[in-house]
């Protein structure tokens, strides 16, 4: 019976609707959600996606993504850079690829030469790679970094102060103090560390990371970290609107159990005429009773049950002036009074009302509030960052090389 042709027409993609739809990831598809038969189709995807391989610059960019890509999933997913990673080799025909669309041809089963189905799959994780390269190196606001790492740590900074022992406080001018062990910054976070980061989050894309900037409370006890949080808030040092709701965690204080406490404490308190001293022991003793307990809740399946904390994001507006501005106003005053000069009139002919003169965004910061015993336990054994790191990569291992490693029946650590 022959097949009719308007049925192709409704040939649905149901990977593509669980992307669309259900919230999926591209990263946990097959193949690369498309079907590609020849260059064209290629170009055209391609286009979409917003590059134009018909032009060199651009198509020699993605060529050079691809040689990386294949170079960071030896260094990070297989034995050859990592002893952890899987004991497979990445296939040869990728290093004879000098046409980048051959690639997406391979990954949708239309390679111009017969390659094998594993081969096929290697080629999908590539394009996943690729992909997760591309989206981490064309984050718009990375150019402002520096601006942005100085106005966030500005705020912090502004209440962080050494006395004349070296002892550390967080204090404001109204006399507030509050004494730390410990204030760390995290200016930047690697480009490796940000590529596997993505490959193992459901959002797979740079604008999602929240943790490029941060900076971490350890204060002595869990009370003062609790008032470090109020600090905070009181000074506007965090705004609580800026806040993203979803990204907070408190796995330090049981806030519900010391809540029903505090109103005892304050009668017995003030039916005592107790000084500020002995009520802050008191207070310290009643949160040192509630403990949030074992388990890091539903916000980082890679954080060990052993971390305790207060971890929020917070967002800051960021003011950047362009300071091409400031120059082209100077070289415009001198231009005025040579008029006749062709230079000069050339400058005055330019047209900058495309370029911004004041660029203004949200950009996200996280905060880390702990306590000098959690400290430790944070950064010893299955809590410490070296085994979150390992843990993370496992997970972004396992994710882009499923399909390999279920063809293979590979062992995988877990």
């Amino acid at each position: 019976m022959n097949r009719p042709s308007y049925l192709n027409d409704y040939k649905f993609n149901w990977e593509s609707f669980d992307v669309v739809s259900s919230g999926r990831s591209s990263l946990d598809a097959k193949n690369y959600l498309t079907e590609l038969y020849n260059p064209d189709h290629v170009t055209d995807f391609l286009s979409g996606y917003g590059f134009n391989i018909e032009d060199p610059i651009e198509n020699a960019e993605l060529f050079g993504i691809f040689q990386e890509a294949l170079q960071f999933i030896k260094r990070y997913f297989l034995k050859d850079g990592n002893p952890e990673g899987l004991d497979i080799k990445v296939p040869n025909y990728l290093y004879t690829i000098t046409n980048i669309a051959d690639v997406f041809l391979a990954a949708t089963g239309n390679a111009s030469y017969k390659i094998t189905k594993e081969e096929q799959l290697w080629a999908g994780v590539v394009l996943k790679v690729m992909h997760t390269i591309l989206h981490a190196d064309k984050d718009l606001r990375y150019r402002y970094f520096s601006t942005v790492q100085q106005q966030i740590f500005d705020r912090f900074y502004k209440f962080v102060y050494r006395d004349e022992e070296n002892r550390l406080f967080m204090k404001n001018e109204t006399g507030t103090s509050i004494p730390l062990y410990d204030f760390q910054t995290k200016a930047k976070k690697a480009r490796d560390s940000i590529i596997i980061k993505l490959l193992h989050k459901q959002e797979n894309v740079a604008e999602e990371l929240f943790d490029r900037i941060g900076v971490r409370f350890v204060t002595y006890n869990k009370l003062d970290a609790l008032r470090v949080v109020t600090f905070l808030i009181s000074n506007y040092v965090i705004m609580i609107n800026n806040i993203k709701p979803s990204r907070s965690q408190n796995t330090l204080v049981d806030l519900k159990a010391l809540k029903a406490g505090m109103y005892d404490l304050f009668k017995e308190s003030m039916r005592a005429k107790d000084t500020e001293d002995v009520f802050y022991q008191k207070l310290n003793q009643l949160i040192e009773k509630c403990p949030f307990g074992v388990g890091r809740g539903d916000h980082n399946k890679h954080s060990s049950d052993e971390y305790h904390a207060i971890h929020f994001t917070g967002r800051q507006l960021i003011k950047y002036r362009n300071p091409f501005m400031g120059e082209y106003s100077e070289a415009r005053k001198m231009a005025l009074q040579m008029k006749n000069n062709p230079l000069a009139q050339k400058i005055l002919s330019l047209d900058t009302s495309p370029i911004a003169r004041d660029v203004r965004f949200f950009y996200p910061f996280e905060v880390q509030i702990t306590d000098y015993d959690s400290f430790l336990r944070n950064t010893q054994g299955e809590a410490s960052h070296q085994e979150y790191k390992r843990a993370q990569l496992r997970s972004a291992m396992k994710r882009i090389f499923k399909p390999i490693i279920e063809l293979k029946d590979l062992k995988v650590q877990e």
